[in-house]
């Protein structure tokens, strides 16, 4: 799942956006108003996270701007308490609003609400083979056995598995798991691929994660059929 946040305080915007991507989502971030507006119109987002008070243009903006062409939810975050000021951005287009401090849990939370209100959501279960994975919750087995994995072997795992049968290039994982500008001498993704195998796949004779030579990597179940 595709996530922007536009937030210009640096503190904030950096925890969001190792939380998230810690917690398996794919995640884009903006500092300031025209910059976040020009990303969430120029692409596809599940949800936008958006802050208030950001400079040139302010939150409220952006907002207006974006409902003029798109209806992508949008959680708006604010340090303010007034009503008032909730009362504007619902009525500006909002779906939510989370005034700071926050918990993070409970963004996560309002994220997962606001994508299945969207019908945009994806799925909550995945399965391939006799492997199941949980996307909520995090928790993966195979067999019925628990497999233990770290938080970014699942986030591994998670991306694989929604797009199981697609050959992901490194390039890609790397973007989507790490989010980071890929370097191709470096061995971040054959690491973790290795450790994800030895737990997937390790322990079983059906093996779910390929390497396709030159390519990438890909999970399916290729003893059907």
């Amino acid at each position: 799942m595709r996530v922007l946040i536009i937030e210009d305080e640096e503190k904030t915007a950096d925890y969001l956006h190792r939380g998230l991507t810690e917690q398996g989502y794919t995640v884009d971030v903006a500092r300031e108003g025209v910059e976040g507006l020009h990303v969430a119109l120029e692409n596809d987002y599940a949800v936008i996270v958006l802050d208030v008070m950001l400079p040139g243009l302010d939150g409220f903006g952006v907002l207006r701007a974006l409902r003029a062409r798109k209806q992508t939810p949008v959680i708006m975050l604010t340090a303010r308490e007034r009503v008032e000021d909730r009362i504007r951005g619902l009525r500006e287009g909002a779906d939510d609003y989370l005034g700071k401090p926050f918990s993070f849990l409970e963004l996560v939370a309002r994220l997962q609400a606001l994508t299945r209100r969207s019908g945009g959501h994806e799925p909550v279960q995945v399965t391939v083979a006799d492997l199941w994975i949980d996307l909520i919750s995090r928790k993966a087995s195979r067999n019925g056995l628990r497999l233990d994995l770290t938080a970014k072997e699942f986030s591994l795992l998670s991306v694989l598995a929604r797009r199981q049968g697609e050959i992901l290039s490194k390039t890609a994982i790397a973007e989507m798991v790490w989010d980071i500008n890929f370097d191709s001498d470096a061995n971040v993704v054959e690491v973790a691929i290795k450790r994800l195998r030895a737990k997937l796949d390790g322990p079983f004779d059906t093996k779910l994660l390929h390497t396709i030579r030159g390519m990438g990597y890909v999970l399916e179940n290729r003893s059907v059929g």
